[in-house]
């Protein structure tokens, strides 16, 4: 029996699973999230339709080109890194630094950054209501609150789908050190949806030819791929559907692509790992210079273990060398190549942590108030936007909601806050919901 005919009796969840695991071996690319059963059935419940045939999206002015985005995940301390509070109680023992940036300090955790502020802005004034860190962390990187009836894309696939890729050969999304269970394309076709990266070091996984495929035998596998995928695709004709052949299509081109080295940290000098540091994060910021380098418009970084309920400061301790360090370099290195202009950074958590210290000698949960900071993509450097009170308890000034974190990045992107773009069901969206933009910082 023919491996065509093979394929064609079986029921559609062994076809769907086989197709998988195609996406997986014969092309050497990582696509369970976009290309699994789970993922091809949802497609043929979307209209469609899709996003496609909607109003055109006309760019505003961009100070940016593309984004690096630093996520702490579990809620980063803002009282002991971006807003001390010195000679109050809620201080704790940490102490306030003096930084290149006059009037603005910083804890003792951060002293890289310190000499590194004068290229950025800190906005103390963040406020949420979202203390639970799943929603907290879905609002943060979508602008909407989590619902069990749809999945909205992240801010990454606004840029992407909105603005475009930057190289039509390297992904117009990437998330480094984390991504399997972050919010990715949403509603958006495949097309738009983050290519995960685990690990800096390891780079792309799996993006040469298996051990005994030759060329000729992997174009073989794509034309038989091509042949199961037509009958489904002529009996489903949907863009959403279309786009998974997309997809296809743009991870065989990266792997015969000489940008494919935007992956390889091992080809930077030792003087530049030595700068960023060996940890997971500074290896990943390097990783994430790279790949803007070669044109990728967002880039995401991923840091875990911030949830600090319990020895909060021996926690922090720990935890922010390799911070300190990798963000301090990715400023200073990306300022060096004349990259800063055009590349907006961002440092953020979902939310703050409590103002008072528990008897474990930890903070809480704090979506009251708390701190994010912003570098290059036109923002000007040195300054503090927004105010909390003495003792970081309470946003006195200007109160900067996450949607308008996100509408602030997707301003400097040149993305119009007013287009709409609909989804499958119907529903009307924009890039950062209701978000105002914090126009202030820009120069």
């Amino acid at each position: 029996m023919s491996l065509r005919k093979l394929i064609r009796g079986a029921d559609l969840d062994t076809r769907r699973t086989f197709l998988s695991r195609i996406a997986r071996t014969s092309l050497g690319v990582g696509a369970a999230a976009t290309f699994g059963p789970r993922a091809v059935a949802q497609a043929l419940l979307q209209d469609p339709q899709g996003t496609q045939g909607q109003e055109p999206i006309v760019l505003g002015p961009a100070t940016a080109k593309q984004v690096i985005y630093c996520f702490m995940n579990g809620g980063m301390s803002h009282i002991d890194t971006l807003d001390p509070k010195p000679g109050k109680v809620t201080q704790g023992p940490v102490e306030a630094i003096s930084t290149r940036a006059d009037g603005v300090q910083l804890g003792q955790y951060l002293p890289k950054l310190a000499q590194q502020m004068d290229k950025a802005c800190i906005i103390s004034s963040m406020t949420s209501n979202q203390g639970a860190h799943e929603q907290a962390q879905y609002l943060m990187r979508t602008g909407y609150e989590l619902r069990g009836t749809i999945q909205h894309p992240s801010l990454g696939a606004w840029c992407h789908r909105m603005a475009g890729r930057r190289n039509a050969t390297l992904p117009g999304h990437v998330i480094v050190g984390g991504g399997s269970d972050a919010p990715g394309g949403g509603f958006f076709p495949p097309e738009f949806s983050p290519l995960p990266i685990g690990s800096a070091k390891d780079g792309l996984q799996n993006a040469a030819l298996p051990r005994g495929v030759t060329e000729s035998r992997f174009q073989r596998r794509l034309d038989m791929l091509k042949q199961l995928d037509q009958q489904f695709a002529d009996k489903h004709k949907q863009a959403s559907v279309d786009s998974y052949s997309q997809a296809y299509a743009d991870a065989v081109r990266l792997m015969r692509s000489s940008d494919l080295q935007a992956f390889d940290i091992d080809q930077e000098p030792q003087s530049m790992h030595d700068a960023y540091g060996d940890s997971d994060f500074g290896q990943g910021c390097m990783l994430a210079r790279r790949l803007v380098e070669h044109g990728v418009r967002y880039v995401e970084v991923m840091s875990g273990g911030w949830d600090t309920h319990a020895d909060n400061f021996d926690r922090l301790e720990t935890l922010t060398p390799a911070i300190d360090q990798g963000l301090a370099a990715l400023l200073a290195d990306l300022d060096a190549r004349g990259l800063l202009e055009s590349t907006l950074v961002v440092f953020a958590s979902e939310f703050g942590r409590t103002p008072d210290i528990d008897q474990d000698q930890g903070r809480n949960h704090y979506p009251k108030a708390f701190s994010t900071l912003l570098a290059g993509g036109g923002v000007v450097g040195g300054q503090r936007y927004g105010r909390t009170d003495k003792e970081g308890r309470e946003v006195v000034t200007t109160p900067t909601t996450i949607q308008d974190l996100n509408a602030t990045i997707a301003h400097a992107c040149g993305l119009p806050l007013d287009h709409v773009l609909t989804s499958p069901s119907g529903r009307p969206f924009k890039v950062a919901d209701k978000g105002m933009a914090v126009t202030e910082i820009f120069g």
